[in-house]
């Protein structure tokens, strides 16, 4: 039986997202947290938080936060590739309800999205944000206060949407909001374009990693991220530390994620994304009870029409063909709306 790209659509959003997942899959493989604080609040104890700060706050006068390398004083007011100022500036922040079901949860993830981005992909659904940079500048004392704000909203963890270029001004307002109560996880929500030197600095402050792996090509990352040739190795290597940090990701008695790391990688028309290499990759160097979440809402936004191969919508034998490879693989955590939905269609198809 053949489905449309429309159908197809159409079913994974009235459902949510939940085809076929029971209160079963939410809590498949429930751990009590046991006695744990967040990874910031025991470096605060250790007397090494703000040392950290202070040596990420000293990248701002030669900026080499991200692989890009600008080089600028962000402390004069220069701006690089990101066109951030120093200050942080945060389009918004508010419990969201669209991530992963253990990061989500009942309350939502507390999310804040920084303005401004590091990769700038030309299919960017974001773009308003990391584009055009729309947003408000603020103090991190603002950023600490958002923090809180959400927590005392009921949100599981602070949710960090494009952190890279303000990864200074995150820890200090992070300490701050320490000191005010904060006792949230850190969970740090990236493109995957980060370097290993940077990330160093977060070991033992974020709790949560959930980096994006787009590409497995050099010539298609450096076609549709702005000349990122260098994403594939970098977001590899980066990947590979933050799980060195964190390990695979942990989920309480309530099914909700408090430490570890997910990946998130994006299926695209016409195997753009090197999806099968992808998930070998993974399966040959990282655990394969991995959690990834391969996902079916590529759409064509921003200046994606302009390129023939990615202007239209993946096809439900695009997806399909991805969820069987990462099976085919040995990957055991993927993630339950993804193998829902690969379910849905098998058992359609099947008819």
């Amino acid at each position: 039986m053949d489905f449309g790209r429309r159908e197809f659509i159409k079913a994974f959003l009235l459902s949510g997202g939940y085809l076929l997942i029971t209160p079963i899959d939410l809590l498949s493989r429930p751990k009590s947290r046991g006695k744990w604080v967040p990874a910031y609040e025991r470096l605060e104890r250790e007397g090494k938080l703000a040392q950290r700060i202070e040596q990420a706050y000293a990248l701002f006068e030669n900026c080499h936060l991200c692989p890009r390398r600008c080089g600028v004083n962000r402390k004069k007011g220069e701006k690089g590739f990101c066109q951030a100022p120093m200050n942080p500036v945060i389009f918004s922040y508010h419990p969201h309800f669209g991530e992963e079901m253990s990061i989500t949860g009942k309350n939502g993830s507390g999310t804040i999205f920084f303005s401004n981005c590091n990769l700038r992909c030309i299919f960017c659904q974001n773009w308003p944000i990391a584009h055009e940079g729309r947003g408000r500048e603020v103090r991190d004392e603002d950023l600490a206060e958002m923090m809180l704000a959400l927590q005392k909203m009921g949100c599981h963890n602070i949710n960090l949407v494009t952190p890279t270029h303000v990864m200074p001004n995150i820890l200090n307002a992070t300490r701050i909001a320490l000191k005010k109560g904060l006792h949230l996880p850190l969970f740090y929500n990236t493109s995957g374009y980060e370097r290993v030197e940077i990330l160093k600095i977060l070991d033992g402050v974020v709790d949560i990693y959930k980096p994006d792996m787009k590409y497995m090509d050099s010539d298609k990352a450096a076609k549709y991220s702005s000349g990122a040739y260098d994403y594939p190795e970098v977001a590899k290597k980066a990947i590979l530390e933050m799980h060195r940090q964190v390990g695979d990701l942990k989920i309480d008695e309530e099914g909700i994620a408090y430490r570890g790391l997910l990946i998130r990688h994006l299926v695209m028309p016409n195997r753009v994304a090197g999806t099968e290499k992808f998930v070998k990759w993974v399966a040959e160097n990282l655990s394969k009870s991995t959690y990834v979440n391969i996902m079916a809402q590529y759409r064509v936004e921003y200046k994606a029409y302009e390129y023939p191969e990615i202007a239209r919508g993946i096809t439900v034998e695009e997806f399909m063909e991805a969820m069987e490879w990462a099976k085919r693989y040995g990957l055991t955590n993927l993630d339950p709306h993804s193998k829902s939905l690969w379910e849905f269609y098998k058992k359609r198809l099947s008819n």
